[in-house]
């Protein structure tokens, strides 16, 4: 199928001769202040930076956390593979650590990396949906929901298996992917049918082929990305049911303040189950 040379979305099967999607024209007619048929509320294209919005993105700066990261466990290391204890040192996701007291391993596994393949394909996806869901939702809805599928992603990775290393952003990206697919479907976005449709296939491809290839290789920790994708879903449906508009603000701070409430109940059951030491400061295990 051709693709959009506005925007890049999928155009409709049989779109001959066609080039630009019909998000766009809406768009450009709007901008030209031309009345159109049944008029919708017209978005401006993901990229489009509106003159209030700082000139960073918050995608750009954990892209360039994640980075910079990345780069000083490669001089700390010398290598660009990294063992499981430099890992642990500099903030990794493991269970006896992180239950019995170190729970901001919770977000410093998130900005680290096993390898350069590694680091590389989870910036590709965040640079992709980080940018889209950025655009869609807003700065802070959308930092919201990052950090928090990103610790729910690595809550599950211990509730799984809690003495399995955790690295890398692929929990909260695909908490991403899942609050796109979950407001996408449930029509929060005020976008044609055409460029939704387009998206939520892309999206769902993803994350049923990652998963898929996820299994297929040992060391995955698939747990962490189905901990990434449910809360995801639950968030972005949660958010277009309750609170679709920017000017629910105070719902969706109500939504974030209940997640982590649940969050924090599945910490206390996860170090219930395998009797750890719930408690706050530093791990007995590193003393």
């Amino acid at each position: 199928m051709a693709n959009c040379i506005k925007c890049g979305r999928q155009l409709p099967a049989l779109s001959f001769g066609k080039k630009i999607c019909s998000w766009c024209v809406q768009h450009e007619a709007a901008q030209r202040g031309e009345v159109i048929d049944q008029p919708e509320r017209v978005m401006p294209a993901p990229w489009v930076r509106r003159r209030s919005e700082p000139t960073i993105s918050l995608t750009q700066i954990i892209f360039g956390a994640n980075l910079a990261v990345f780069l000083a466990l490669v001089l700390a290391n010398g290598s660009l593979n990294f063992s499981g204890q430099v890992a642990v040192h500099f903030g990794a996701n493991l269970g006896p650590y992180t239950i019995s007291g170190e729970w901001w391993r919770l977000v410093t596994y998130m900005f680290l990396h096993g390898g350069l393949l590694h680091i590389f394909f989870n910036m590709w996806c965040l640079w992709d949906l980080g940018s889209l869901c950025e655009s869609l939702y807003g700065r802070w809805t959308y930092a919201a929901i990052y950090f928090i599928t990103g610790i729910a992603g690595g809550m599950a990775s211990v509730a799984w298996e809690p003495r399995v290393l955790s690295v890398g952003a692929s929990g909260a990206i695909f908490g991403l992917a899942g609050a796109l697919i979950a407001s996408f479907y449930l029509g929060e976005f005020s976008l044609p049918k055409v460029a939704i449709g387009g998206t939520l296939r892309s999206l769902i491809v993803f994350a049923v082929f990652n998963l898929f290839l996820g299994g297929l290789f040992p060391g995955t920790d698939n747990a962490c990305h189905i901990g990434g994708l449910v809360s995801g879903l639950a968030l972005g449906a949660a958010i277009a049911k309750i609170a679709p508009r920017p000017e629910h603000a105070s719902r969706r701070v109500v939504i974030f303040v209940l997640a982590a409430f649940v969050m924090a109940g599945c910490a206390a059951g996860v170090a219930h189950h395998y009797g750890l030491p719930l408690q706050f400061g530093r791990s007995p295990f590193e003393r």
